[in-house]
C-alpha cells in the first residue's frame, strides 16, 4: 500500500558528506513523523533523527550538528544531509514514517524503507 525508498548512501572518506533521501508513494492520504534509524554490523537498530509534518525536529546526540533533517510534504519525501561523517557513522540507513492511508484516526500505520548502505571509510 505504501513504499518507502532510501537512495544517496555510498562510501565517502571521513569528514565528507552525503545526502540521503527517502521518498514515500502509494496510498497516502497525510504523513506525519518520518524517521532515519540506522543499524551498524552486530549491533541494534538505533535512531538518528525524526521531523514531524510540522518540521519539529529531533536528533540523537552522537549526530546533533553534523547531520541535519528536513522534509518536502508537496512530495513525500525526507532528507538527511550528512557532514563531518566518521567511521563510526558506517551503516546501514533505513527510513520510516508514520502514514495515514485514509482521514480515519485508526489507519495509521508505520512503514519502513529496505535501507541504503553508508560507508565512511579511506
Amino acid at each position: 500500500q505504501v513504499q518507502l525508498v532510501e537512495s544517496g548512501g555510498g562510501l565517502v572518506q571521513p569528514g565528507g558528506s552525503l545526502r540521503l533521501s527517502c521518498a514515500a508513494s502509494g496510498r497516502i492520504f497525510r504523513i506525519n513523523t518520518m524517521g532515519w534509524y540506522r543499524q551498524a554490523p552486530a549491533k541494534q537498530r538505533e535512531l538518528v533523527a525524526t521531523i514531524t509534518n510540522g518540521g519539529v525536529t529531533n536528533y540523537a546526540d552522537s549526530v546533533k550538528g553534523r547531520f541535519t533533517v528536513s522534509r518536502d510534504n508537496s512530495k513525500n519525501t525526507m532528507y538527511l544531509q550528512m557532514n563531518s561523517l566518521k567511521p563510526e557513522d558506517t551503516a546501514v540507513y533505513f527510513c520510516s514514517a508514520a502514514v495515514f492511508i485514509t482521514s480515519l484516526a485508526s489507519t495509521n500505520y508505520a512503514y519502513w524503507g529496505q535501507g541504503t548502505q553508508v560507508t565512511v571509510s579511506s
